[in-house]
């Protein structure tokens, strides 16, 4: 059902049973998967691929131009997956051809009302960007992330999977996986043992995590020293492998 008073432009693609509300927009350059809602007032530009059953509440703005300065009008995309939903104000830009010229959102995903993805980023799935929270261009977002309300994240940092970042947190540094980090800036504060319980992570699992995170936390290590420690652990463990190669590839260096 298309509302008679939205405007969806020529060059548009929409899926199958899509409901599209009053004075909603959307753009040339747009595919719209089968059974997205679109409720009022959403504006929805491109080029923006978007998969299929995403929500979108009113007054969201999703694939529009980014904020950045050096932006110069290339068509740069966005590229969303299946499931994800979008409350009320939530903003997402395309990509620059500073980096690699798309936006990317993955599945499954909560983006509360209010909320700021910004150019560039790659958001995993089944995260939850509560209100007010923002992300600065090119961050990159793991899995099973939860941002809390009001939290800001800097340009080009990178959160680990299954991380926790509190709310009214700023993160300057990268957050490394299964990392519970609060603060301004935000410091790491344990592993997020709760979060793994839920996702099915074993007792074991959960023991060997927090072995690891006192490693590089509690025992006066260098990052480089406390890697070199976890090194026979990572190569029997994959909890613990993507652990250390986080903190290896870090491009900014992590929490400390």
């Amino acid at each position: 059902m298309i509302h008679s008073s939205a405007v969806i432009e020529a060059g548009a693609r929409i899926g199958n049973n899509v409901r599209i509300g009053p004075f909603c927009y959307v753009g040339a350059g747009v595919t719209l998967g089968d059974d997205c809602i679109l409720e009022s007032h959403v504006v929805i530009k491109g080029p923006s691929t978007i998969g299929r059953g995403n929500h979108f509440f009113q007054f969201t703005s999703i694939g529009e131009a980014c904020q950045d300065k050096k932006y110069k009008n290339e068509p740069t995309e966005l590229h969303i997956g299946d499931n994800n939903i979008f409350r009320e104000g939530c903003t997402v830009h395309r990509g620059t051809i500073q980096d690699k010229g798309v936006t990317i959102i993955g599945s499954n995903n909560l983006f509360m009302n209010y909320t700021h993805v910004a150019h560039d980023c790659v958001i995993g799935s089944n995260v939850i960007f509560a209100n007010n929270a923002s992300t600065a261009g090119h961050v990159h977002v793991g899995d099973w992330v939860i941002i809390g309300g009001m939290s800001g994240v800097h340009q080009f940092c990178h959160i680990g999977a299954h991380s926790f970042i509190g709310g009214g947190s700023i993160v300057v540094k990268d957050v490394p996986p299964y990392v519970m980090a609060h603060g301004s800036h935000a410091v790491p504060h344990g592993i997020n043992s709760e979060g793994l319980k839920r996702r099915g992570f074993s007792s074991d699992a959960i023991l060997e995590i927090k072995r690891a995170y006192k490693v590089l936390y509690r025992q006066g290590l260098t990052v480089n020293d406390a890697v070199a420690a976890l090194a026979e652990k990572a190569e029997q463990l994959p909890e613990i492998k993507v652990f250390t190669d986080f903190i290896v590839q870090s491009p900014r260096g992590i929490i400390r």
